[in-house]
């Protein structure tokens, strides 16, 4: 026998109490009085819709703020609170509860779409327990009753206070809290998980579609293709509804980024009759009336024939432009099109159509834009194709929470089933490897990425020199010592000093491996570079970069700080001139894939050589010419004695 059972059989031996909500507290509405300015410069904290209807235990601490005046009355949240949504499009949407499961620590006010309840006797319901009952089927089976409505639904609160809920005793209450924590802890864990995945997704949305790094055109949306609203059959004709097979998109249906079918469907008699149109799969669909624009931007892309109703515009896109890239695009720019567009006033919320289609958003060519896609598309499936990874797990284990949930909640059956909780250790991806994954992802859409000589440098470090006069740190040393005045914007094969093994041991001076690129970083010579082609030592003036080979060429590096020289140089202070690490690994450089690294560096060597290399072209040639002057100059200087 459970613990439950035993405490089922010891406190409720005739069975668990039941009242009426109306028995057992009051409802009190929102903020009242409140007007859109309200809302812009606030200076206490409320609780908005999507708080209550997404956590079945409040966030006490939001972000959202309301203009409250010194001595205004307005109804304030307390610890054991239970919040509902008042009313909502849909009426399973109605009626959705969140509880104040935690002391607030200042005041919290309530949006005016939602209304809470209060125990006249907080002892009798744990707040922890309310979140769970009151989200359970049974509840909210009772709870959908008191919503009506035709295009949108509200709920009754007198029908409300008829609404039947168990009072168990504490003791009872408290092991159905244990193990009903049990399973949403694991959940929250895998939740976060996915939280973690979809942020970094937003995050690489974004740096892929960032309008300052893409170098694209700026296109106005209303130039992407043909935009068209819809209408609504009339509903009293049941011929235009009854058995239709032909999808119709309402602001209920965009939730999702890729739609998979409507809510509801119309006959081929209101497409004649109605004058509908059908629109061609690969649609880009977006809300411009709804409440929801309260806080998204819905858009959502079609891979289906549909028709719309009049709350809805629909892009049908022209050639060159992907509907599938507009469609991540308008999600990427959504909040900053809702803020800029938003209508003020209205009994409901919309947008200003014609500022949406003067909103611009980057196109670049046709190539790109799908190479963006394949990239994001995968990401998005990741984070919510419910037959792959996380978002399965998390469904699978809401599914076996709500089950026993509701079992434990009827007080019929109890489960003696209880999932521990699950040890995982799960760990974060390091800020160099995010850095990394962004860097090859730019590569692969864009071909290139900008990025500063830090993301692409493994080990950076400076070097010393030897006390001076200290025989022994120089005397019979065979180990290479580096100083600036050879750093020469060339390959150094040897240098013109030595130190000995004493000498690293006892100054600053350290080892480097061979191909680090040497920057030069003080005096008359900041800035100038070259490249080791041995190991060796330097001292305290040049800065030396050992690039890291999976991201970089350490000559293609080269050839970069070749070419940022006025930049760089720019970057000197003090009255020496000097550079200092920080600046120079601050240097932004175009960094493309490592094949065409290699392309660029096999380019630029050859011309070296040709300008440099004292074996081939032209330096060969000029130090013929001045052996050949030297030669004629000394015999042509050279004269006899008169005899």
């Amino acid at each position: 026998m459970s613990k439950l059972d035993k405490l089922l059989r010891e406190l409720c031996p005739e069975g668990v109490e039941y009242k009426t909500l109306g028995e057992i507290g009051k409802f009190y509405g929102g903020l009242t009085g409140k007007s859109k300015k309200d809302f812009e410069d606030g200076n206490e904290v409320f609780i908005t819709y999507k708080n209550v209807y997404s956590n079945p235990a409040l966030d006490i601490y939001p972000n959202d703020k309301v203009k409250i005046a010194d001595g205004e009355k307005q109804r304030t949240l307390e610890y054991g609170d239970i919040v509902f949504t008042g009313s909502s499009e849909t009426p399973d949407e109605c009626g959705f509860s969140s509880v104040v499961t935690r002391e607030p620590d200042r005041k919290l006010y309530l949006n005016s779409f939602c209304f809470f309840f209060r125990l006249d006797n907080p002892k009798v319901l744990l707040p922890d327990f309310s979140k769970h009952l009151f989200r359970s089927s049974e509840l909210r089976f009772q709870i959908g009753k008191t919503a009506s409505g035709v295009t949108r639904y509200n709920v009754s609160k007198d029908k409300m206070a008829k609404v039947e809920i168990p009072l168990p005793p504490l003791g009872i209450q408290c092991e159905i809290v244990r193990i009903l924590d049990n399973f949403t802890n694991l959940t929250a864990e895998l939740t976060a998980e996915l939280v973690a995945r979809k942020t970094q997704y937003s995050f690489y949305r974004e740096k892929l579609l960032d309008k300052t790094e893409m170098k694209a055109l700026m296109v106005e949306i209303a130039d992407l293709g043909k935009w068209s609203g819809g209408k609504t059959p009339s509903m009293a004709e049941k011929k235009y509804w009854e058995s239709g097979t032909i999808p119709w998109v309402s602001s209920k249906d965009v939730k999702q980024p890729i739609l998979s079918d409507t809510i509801d469907h119309i006959t081929n008699a209101a497409i004649d009759e109605a004058s509908m149109t059908v629109y061609p799969a690969g649609s880009v669909a977006i809300v411009t009336r709804s409440g929801i624009l309260r806080h998204t931007f819905p858009v959502t892309y079609i891979p289906f024939e549909t028709t719309v109703n009049q709350d809805i515009k629909i892009l049908v896109t022209k050639e060159g432009i992907s509907s599938r890239y507009v469609s991540h695009a308008l999600q990427a720019y959504g909040e900053s099109i809702r803020r800029t567009t938003k209508k003020q006033g209205g009994t409901v919320d919309s947008l200003d159509f014609q500022k949406v289609l003067a909103y611009k958003i980057p196109v670049p060519p046709l190539d790109v834009q799908n190479r963006i896609v394949n990239v994001l598309d995968n990401f998005e499936k990741i984070c919510s194709d419910l037959n792959i990874g996380l978002p399965a797990e998390i469904e699978a284990r809401q599914k076996q929470y709500e089950y026993y949930r509701d079992k434990l909640l009827t007080f019929a059956e109890t489960g003696n089933t209880i999932l521990s909780r699950a040890e995982q250790s799960r760990a974060e991806q390091s800020r160099a490897e995010q850095s990394r994954a962004l860097i090859k992802l730019l590569q692969y859409v864009f071909g290139y990425a900008v990025v500063s000589l830090q993301d692409v440098v493994k080990n950076s470090c400076s070097g010393g020199t030897p006390k001076k006069g200290v025989s022994e740190y120089y005397e019979d040393g065979n180990i290479p010592w580096l100083r600036t005045q050879e750093v020469v914007f060339r390959d150094i094969c040897k240098t013109e000093c030595f130190i000995t093994e004493s000498a690293v041991k006892n100054s600053a001076a350290k080892w480097i491996p061979e191909n680090c690129v040497i920057v030069a970083i003080s005096g008359a010579t900041a800035g100038r570079c070259a490249i080791n082609k041995i190991p060796l030592t330097t001292n305290q003036h040049c800065l030396n970069l050992e690039v890291d080979p999976e991201m970089a060429l350490y000559r293609y590096v080269y050839y970069c700080i070749c070419a940022k020289q006025e930049e760089l140089l720019a970057k000197k202070e003090g009255a020496r001139g000097d550079l200092n690490s920080t600046r120079i690994l601050s240097l932004q450089i175009d960094l493309p894939s490592i094949e065409k690294q290699k392309r660029i560096v096999s380019i630029l060597d050859r011309f070296d050589a040709i300008c440099n290399d004292l074996t081939s072209g032209l330096p060969a040639e000029i130090e013929a010419r001045q052996k050949q002057y030297e030669y004629y100059r000394d015999k042509l200087l050279t004269f006899k004695e008169r005899g």
